[in-house]
This record gives structure tokens, C-alpha cells and sequence, in this order.
């Protein structure tokens, strides 16, 4: 109800924040950029995934179950969609070039696939790890935007920022201590800095702007913790990555 309520009250100032809707010649919101600042909000769809550096399979950790010996043959990480709703700050510096801080709550999930194989190649046994996380993102990123051709406008956008995952001490308490348990959760730091790089669309409607954008976030730390179980000891890095696929709405 609430992001209902916020979405009414965008779309009302949207209506009643400009005098002049077009210019009678089939352009809306000719005014649009005489401000320097607009506000709106955002709404996207994410996909997020690892990107994972394996320790040299010679060094790879094994472990033993019902009496035989196992080590890890290969490591995968698969994606799931998400999704992450935020707010849009856009500051003016050039008739074609904008600074926009866009904080957003994301949610996300991914999984670490694990196969292990005993020592004559005829028995594996796959686990699977997954990681929820909700992240707090704050990225500040600059547009450049092409000139606007009636009431249509393409633009790059480029910068970096910071990520905090509320959900990583949850991972925290369900780790135990043993060497090589198997059930042991994989743990993932909570802080993460990144860069961002992707490239979008504006369209002007009547009484708002609607921006189409599509991005690429890289996460910068290493974020696995080295737990000493077999899954954390045979990845010697892990980065996170995400592609979004965003739709604003600035009034």
C-alpha cells in the first residue's frame, strides 16, 4: 500500500509540476531540463550471479563420506531474477550531462554448485549452496545524454558505488565449526564497492519522463569468507555481479 501511495503522489506532482505539458507541436515537456534537479523512482529487474576464481585444482580440499574419500571436481555458480525498488535524484551539470544518485533496496539470489568425485571417477555427488541476500545499494553515476530529437533521447551512463547485504549475518549463525561439514552454509561478506557501466532510453510523456535502461554492476571485493570447510576452502575468490534492467519515472 505504501509504494501504491508513493507511486499516486509521484504521478499527481508529475500532473500538477508543469505549466506547460507540450509546446502545441507535438512535443511534451519542452521545459524538462531548465531545472537542475528531478526526482522520480525506480523500478527494476536484476539478475545476479558470481564470478568465481577456483583455487588450482592440486590444491583443491577433500573430505570423507560413508568411508570414501571425495574432492571437489568443479565449481559453478547459477543466477536467479530479483527485483529492487529505489528513488531517482538527478542533478544537472551540462545541457547534456547529469550526476544521478539512485539508492535502492534490491533482492537477489544465487547458488554455488559444488561436484565432488571420489578417487576412481565413478561416484559424484553435487551440492548446491544458495545465497539470498537483500542489498542496500547506493550508486552515484553519470549520464551523458544525446540531444533530444522530439520526444526521444538515448543515453550512457557510467560510475560505482557501495553495497550493504542485510542478510549476511543470517548466513553467519547456520556455519558451524567442523572441518569440512557438509552442511555448513557458504558465507558471504556483507560490504561490497562497485562500478557500473550501461546505457538507456528516455521517452517524454505527457506529464512525466519514463526511462528504459539496461546495466551491468561489478562488485570489487572478494566477498568469500575462508570458513575451513571444503566449500569455502576450494574458491580462492568470489565477486558479485548483476545485470538490471530498470524503468524510471522523473517528474
Amino acid at each position: 500500500m505504501k509504494g501504491l501511495r508513493f507511486i499516486f503522489i509521484f504521478l499527481v506532482c508529475a500532473y500538477t509540476g508543469y505549466s506547460q505539458h507540450s509546446d502545441g507541436l507535438g512535443t511534451n515537456l519542452p521545459n524538462f531540463y531548465k531545472n537542475k534537479l528531478h526526482f522520480g523512482f525506480v523500478i527494476s529487474g536484476n539478475h545476479t550471479d558470481f564470478r568465481i576464481h577456483t583455487v588450482n585444482n592440486a590444491a583443491f580440499p577433500d573430505t570423507v563420506m560413508d568411508n570414501t574419500k571425495y574432492k571437489i571436481r568443479s565449481v559453478y555458480t547459477n543466477g536467479d531474477p530479483g527485483f529492487a525498488l529505489g528513488i531517482v535524484c538527478d542533478a544537472r551539470l551540462h545541457d547534456y550531462l547529469r550526476i544521478r544518485f539512485t539508492p535502492n533496496i534490491s533482492f537477489a539470489s544465487r547458488s554455488l554448485e559444488y561436484t565432488l568425485e571420489n578417487d576412481t571417477h565413478d561416484t559424484m555427488k553435487i551440492y548446491t549452496k544458495s545465497v539470498e541476500s537483500t542489498f542496500l545499494i547506493f550508486p552515484i553515476e553519470a549520464k551523458l545524454q544525446s540531444k533530444r530529437l522530439g520526444n526521444f533521447s538515448a543515453y550512457v551512463i557510467g560510475g560505482g558505488g557501495y553495497a550493504l547485504d542485510l542478510a549476511s549475518n543470517k548466513r553467519a549463525a547456520s556455519v558451524g565449526s567442523s572441518t569440512n561439514r557438509l552442511d555448513d552454509a557458504v558465507r558471504i561478506k556483507r560490504d561490497d564497492y562497485f562500478y557500473s557501466a550501461g546505457a538507456g532510453t528516455d521517452f517524454y510523456l505527457k506529464y512525466f519522463k519514463l526511462g528504459l535502461e539496461i546495466k551491468l554492476i561489478q562488485g570489487t571485493k572478494n566477498l568469500i569468507y575462508k570458513d575451513p570447510n571444503i566449500f569455502a576452502k576450494s574458491v580462492d575468490k568470489v565477486n558479485s555481479r548483476m545485470v538490471v534492467f530498470s524503468i524510471t519515472f522523473e517528474g
